[in-house]
Formats: C-alpha cells, sequence, structure tokens
C-alpha cells in the first residue's frame, strides 16, 4: 500500500489550528433589547489568544484585546481544571459574564479581574484578594461575585469593599464552584448564581473531603510535584454538594434539598434513591429553581426554593427504569412562570411547554433559552440534522434554521444569532424579526484537504453513517483498505450534515488510499429513547455490533472495500470501541488505534460510568463485560494504545493496566505515551505527529 496523494501540510494545519477551532466566534450573549452582541473569537485561523468582540449596528468591533492588556501568562489551577473539563484550547478571554443588560462585562487574565463596558471605554482591573475564577456581575452591575481559593467573596466594580461571603470550613470544601462529576458528566460548570434583585446568592458548597485522591505527575518533568486530585471513581463516594442562600447582608440560609427520593422505580439489581447530584440550578423572577438526582440515576426531582427560608418544593418528578437524561437547559421557566420540563412520550424526547407540548417527532437536544415570549431549543427530526426552534403560546413551536446541518442559536429581544455548521461550511447569521440582518465572520482556516463524505443509512437499523472515498478513487479501480473511524458513545454525534474537523481528518486519511467508515451507533443520541436506552448494562457488545454491520452492509454496496484489510482508529469512548473491536472480533479487524481508551471501566467516574453500567459492587458483571483488561488475553492483531500523561479525565492508569494485562499475557502491543498531554491532546508537536503515527501504523499493520 502506498500514498497516492500527498498532503503533507495537513498534520501540521490540523496541530496549529487545533482542530479548526481558532477563528470561530462562540460563547454568543445578546442584550435584552436584541441591539447588541458580545461573543468571543481569535483574529485568525491560527491565532490561540481569544478576544472580546462587539457585534452592533451591523459592525464588529474588539473591547478586550488581551495582549494589549499584557496577555496571560499563567491561571490559577482551578481555572485550568475549568478549562480542560470546558474542553477550552485557546488563551485570552475563554469566558465572560454580564448584567442584566449586557452593559457590563467580567472576565480574567492570568487570574486577574477584569472589566469593560459594551458603551465605550478601555478595560480596567480590579483588585481582589487573590487569583480569581468565574467571575460574575450583579444583575445592576455594581458588585461582582468570584471566587479565590475556594472562597466566595463580592467587590464593587471600582475595587472597593471587597468582602467575604462564604469560607471554606476545612480543607476539600469549597464555596461558588463545581464539582468534578457536574462539570465533566452533566455539563454544570457553574456555583454560583445572582438574585434578580443582586441582594443575595444561591451558592454551591462542595466537600470532596470522603472523595478518594488520586495523584498524577508528569513523568517529563519529576522536578514537579504530583497533584492531587478528588475523583470519585464508579462505586466510591461522592463530592458532598449542598447549596446556600447567601445574602449580601446577613446570615447564610441552607437550602433543604431532599435526602432521597419517596417514591422510586421499583425493578432491577441496583437501586439507590438517595439524592447525591445537584445536576441544574438557577435563580429567576420566580425564585431559584434546582434539580436533583439519585445516586442510580433513575429520579430527577425539580424544586422551587423558597429564598427565605430555605425549604423546597417539588416541582416535578422525572423517573426512568434505566436512567433519568439529563438535557442541558432543563428544567427552566417561561417568562410567564411556566416550567419546561423534559418529556418522554412514545419514544421521543420532547419538551412540556406548561400546558403544551413539543411536535411528535421531535428529539429535542438542549434549550437555549429565553427572550421576550419565546423559548428557543433545539432538536433533530432527522439523526444527521440538529436544528434550531422556538416556541411561543400563540405562534407555537417554529422552526429557525432552514439548511440541512447542525446549528444553535442566542437570542435577545428581536434577534437571534443563528450559528450553523452545514456541509458547505460554517457561518453566523445576525436574524432580526426573523430575516437575515448580517453576519459575524467565521476567521477559521479552511481544511487543505475538503471532507466529501457518502451520507448513508446501512442495514436493518438505518445506522446512519458517513463513507470518505479518496477523491482521486475511480469506482471498481482498485480495492481499498478499510478505516473504521468512530466515537459511537453516549453524547456525541459524527455522523452529521456539517463540515466538522473530524470529517477533514477522515478525508486526509482516505487521500492515503483508505475508504474511511464512521457509524453512530446504539447508544448515540439524536435518535429515540429506546436507541439511546439500548446500551443499559452492556456498553460495548450492541456498539461493536452496529459497527461491524455497517461495515458488510456498506461492503454489499461498495465491493471495493477489502474486507480482508479492516482497520479501526478512535479517541476516547471511540478508543475503547477500537481496542474493544480487535479483542473481540479479530475476524473483521485487522488492525486498531485506542487512544485515550477508558480499559478498566471502574477507573471512570461515577455520574457516568454508573449511569450505563450500575454499582460495580452490585453489578460487577457489567464492568467485567465491557472493560478491556479482563479480556486481554485475547489480543491477537496489531494494536497501538495513545494516551496523554497529564489527562485527569480518562487518567493514564487506564493505559498502563490494559498493557501490562497484555505484557502478561504475552501479546505483542505497541505504547505512544504523550508527556504532558491532556484528554485533548492538542497544540504543535502532539496532534500533527499522532496523526502521521497513526498512519504508519496502519499502512504497517495491514500490508498483506
Amino acid at each position: 500500500m502506498t500514498d497516492l496523494i500527498e498532503v503533507p501540510e495537513f498534520p501540521g494545519q490540523f496541530a496549529r489550528t487545533r482542530r479548526f477551532a481558532l477563528g470561530i466566534p462562540g460563547r454568543f450573549t445578546v442584550s435584552p433589547d436584541g441591539d447588541r452582541v458580545l461573543f468571543t473569537r481569535s483574529t485568525h485561523g491560527a491565532d490561540p489568544v481569544s478576544r472580546l468582540w462587539l457585534y452592533e449596528d451591523g459592525e464588529e468591533r474588539i473591547l478586550v484585546d488581551p495582549p494589549a492588556l499584557g496577555g496571560e501568562e499563567e491561571v490559577p489551577e482551578e481555572e485550568r481544571i475549568r478549562r480542560e473539563r470546558a474542553r477550552e484550547s485557546s488563551s485570552g478571554v475563554v469566558a465572560y459574564a454580564t448584567d442584566r443588560e449586557a452593559r457590563l462585562v467580567a472576565f480574567t487574565l492570568g487570574g486577574a479581574l477584569w472589566l469593560v463596558r459594551t458603551d465605550g471605554g478601555a478595560p480596567w482591573p480590579v483588585p481582589t484578594a487573590g487569583p480569581v475564577v468565574d467571575p460574575r456581575p450583579s444583575p445592576d452591575g455594581t458588585l461582582v461575585a468570584y471566587v479565590t481559593g475556594g472562597t466566595l467573596r463580592v467587590v464593587r466594580t471600582d475595587g472597593t469593599e471587597d468582602r467575604l461571603l462564604a469560607a471554606p470550613e476545612g480543607p476539600g470544601v469549597t464555596y461558588g464552584l463545581s464539582d468534578h462529576v457536574s462539570a465533566e458528566s452533566m455539563g454544570r460548570l457553574r456555583g454560583h448564581w445572582w438574585s434578580p434583585d443582586g441582594d443575595a446568592l444561591l451558592v454551591a458548597r462542595v466537600d470532596t473531603s470522603a472523595v478518594q485522591r488520586w495523584y498524577l505527575a508528569d513523568p517529563a518533568h519529576p522536578e514537579r510535584a504530583p497533584r492531587a486530585i478528588p475523583y470519585p471513581a464508579a462505586g466510591t463516594a461522592n463530592a458532598e454538594v449542598s447549596l446556600h442562600i447567601v445574602p449580601l447582608q446577613g446570615d447564610r440560609v441552607p437550602v433543604r434539598l431532599p435526602a432521597a427520593a419517596d417514591e422510586h422505580p421499583a425493578g432491577g439489581e441496583w437501586t439507590d434513591p438517595s439524592f447525591e447530584y445537584v445536576p441544574t440550578a438557577c435563580w429567576d423572577a420566580y425564585g431559584p429553581l434546582v434539580s436533583v438526582q439519585t445516586r442510580d440515576q433513575r429520579s430527577v426531582y425539580v424544586l422551587s426554593v423558597d429564598p427565605v427560608t430555605g425549604e423546597t418544593e417539588r416541582r416535578h418528578h422525572a423517573t426512568d427504569h434505566a436512567w433519568v437524561e439529563l438535557v442541558p437547559g432543563t428544567p427552566v421557566r417561561m417568562p410567564s412562570g411556566g416550567p419546561v420540563l423534559p418529556w418522554i412520550r412514545e419514544g421521543d424526547r420532547g419538551l412540556r411547554l406548561g400546558d403544551a407540548v413539543t411536535p411528535r417527532g421531535l428529539q429535542v437536544e438542549s434549550v437555549l433559552g429565553t427572550a421576550g415570549e419565546r423559548l428557543f431549543f433545539t432538536a433533530a427530526e432527522e439523526p444527521t440534522e440538529i436544528h434550531v426552534w422556538s416556541y411561543d403560546p400563540e405562534d407555537g413551536c417554529v422552526r429557525i434554521s432552514d439548511r440541512p446541518g447542525v446549528h444553535t442559536a442566542a437570542a435577545g429581544g428581536n434577534t437571534v444569532v443563528l450559528d450553523s455548521r452545514t456541509p458547505d461550511g460554517h457561518t453566523v447569521t445576525v436574524l432580526r424579526d426573523g430575516k437575515p440582518a448580517g453576519r459575524i465572520a467565521v476567521l477559521a482556516e479552511e481544511p487543505v484537504v475538503t471532507p466529501r463524505p457518502v451520507l448513508l443509512s446501512l442495514g436493518e437499523r438505518k445506522l446512519r453513517s458517513r463513507l470518505f472515498l479518496p477523491s482521486w478513487h475511480e469506482p471498481g479501480a482498485r480495492k481499498l483498505p478499510v478505516l473504521l473511524s468512530p466515537y459511537s458513545g453516549p453524547g456525541l454525534q459524527l455522523v452529521v450534515q456539517a463540515r466538522t474537523w473530524h470529517a477533514a481528518v477522515c478525508q486526509w486519511f482516505a487521500e492515503q488510499g483508505f475508504a474511511v467508515l464512521v457509524t453512530d451507533g446504539r447508544g448515540t443520541p439524536g435518535r429515540d429513547h429506546a436507541w439511546e436506552k439500548s446500551v443499559h448494562g452492556d456498553q460495548l457488545t450492541p456498539v461493536l455490533e452496529d459497527q461491524v454491520d455497517a461495515l458488510h452492509a456498506a461492503a454489499e454496496r461498495y465491493p471495493e472495500l477489502d474486507l480482508e484489510r479492516v482497520a479501526v482508529r478512535g479517541w476516547s469512548f471511540g478508543g475503547f470501541l477500537a481496542a474493544g473491536a480487535v479483542l473481540h472480533r479479530p475476524d473483521v479487524f485487522h488492525a486498531a488505534v485506542a487512544g485515550a481508551a477508558p480499559t478498566d471501566l471502574r477507573l471512570y467516574d461515577t455520574h457516568w460510568k454508573e449511569r450505563y453500567l450500575g454499582h460495580p459492587d452490585v453489578q460487577p458483571e457489567n464492568y467485567e463485560r465491557c472493560s478491556l483488561v479482563a479480556h486481554a488475553h485475547r489480543l491477537t492483531r496489531p494494536l497501538l494504545l495513545v494516551h496523554g500523561l497529564a489527562d485527569d479525565n480518562v487518567v493514564a492508569a487506564h493505559m498502563l493496566r490494559f498493557s501490562s494485562a497484555l505484557l502478561a499475557a504475552g501479546r505483542p502491543h505497541q505504547v505512544l505515551p504523550l508527556p504532558s498531554a491532556t484528554h485533548m491532546a492538542m497544540g504543535k508537536g502532539v496532534a500533527d505527529g499522532l496523526l502521521r503515527m497513526e498512519l504508519d501504523f496502519l499502512k504497517k499493520s495491514l500490508r498483506r
């Protein structure tokens, strides 16, 4: 097998642009009057420094240019962890918060607090008691709440009257921050919320004293001490998360969260009705609204909170015999006060909108927020497309995006910022009263290879797949080795009608002479309720079956696919699937590259892994079935294991334990450690080198 087309510059471009993420506008905030749009973006597709921009009157201008303010040298450890949980790869202004009218903006640079006004004037620094994480202005823009060293404080915008609101009572306690599983597995990155009147905050207290400590060292820097992180692995103690009303004047009021569900689904091997998780919290004009979830994840309560007494009242109880799926952005209230709640109806994952419901056939992905009397959400009618919808009592549910693709939005007043990724590329359109009124520029580099996938629906289960063939390939001219490049795990779809970085990588491999097949199988979002829950108790067997079925169905349509030369590559869950493929189906798969693979599933966090496999002490057979370490003796095919040694999500112990078991079983394999790399494994010398190493390994492994 030889290169038939050279694209030597692609790996370097892929690394330089950090997966083509630089130069892309994001984190949109639309002012309530619809006149102003705030967003972050770097100045071009290879610029790693994110700026804060303002779009107003059809024009863009930079509000905050970090290099002009002295740049950003080091960030506090708490901020570094927050960025890793958020998968943030840039520096500069990577997060910000505003007051109610989006006139005052708070952000940090290197742990220093900065403020800027959208109506003119230069940014100014505000002295604080220590390095700042997650600063948030009060609704009226006179104060800023921030966290430093796990302590919640508040300061006036002129830097005066900096004072303590809540301080840790001991080691392992923080106020105003999220905990690991809430941030990593539930998407709640915040830990404090202002009251609408700006006279109090709803604050999360996190106590990790009962959580086991893991000690992560960087072998490339032996002079550095190991980092101790509280990591709640499956079956072990979680952090204790509680909520408190913290007035600016007066005593703190604990929120009286229920200890356990008084009604809970029966049946199943493992039942734990204790409320250990706080997935969401907010505070609107009707008071605080929070949700709590049981340890077995089969019950979720939605609670309203009395901010004076801390008493709670149950507003909704969602149950499921497998797990209750958390829909981002819910629960929330309409401007009228009516609740917006996830609702399962005959397999559809919809929304209950007060007395109304979303149309049949919609699979709701997320709730984006409200503007005026309208609620905005994203939903799929076809798994390969995600569209933006709005709802109001007068017009009902209306789809806003029209072209096939993956769309999301931000809204305020009569303005909607529509962020669209389609097969043709990425655009951001500003709509006023539903009509295009301008665009926000996307400055990302165009990949030097242009993805040209064929969208397929394969087999009895109509598996959504994309096939990438070399641009030079002529049907029937020659057999092509096949490379599967799936993720096929929960929470992520790769088979979408959009030009993505993953599609560019697949096309690059195709140009080297592969037919590249990507399939979203059972357990991925965008289909119905049963499709998501079909992996309950077994996250490997049905997922692997779908990859095999898709491969064979694709080969029936495209006889040039050489089933005697089939490899598979993947990262994270995709890496787990790749390694599992050569262990359990060597008759189909002849080589694999497994990156950041969770190989010993007892080492992954409680919320993410117990959701699918239950408690490891009660249902050990689920972990035994799916974990790769237990099946290391089955390996008969070439396998390359890749892992970042600074990964604090899927820690390097996964790779090391698996490699050790392979060695003990006498199974040859290769290991590629990535010094100082996290779960993202980005940057020059890492992402580019890894692509080249993978290509070399696959070519040698499939040579017959």
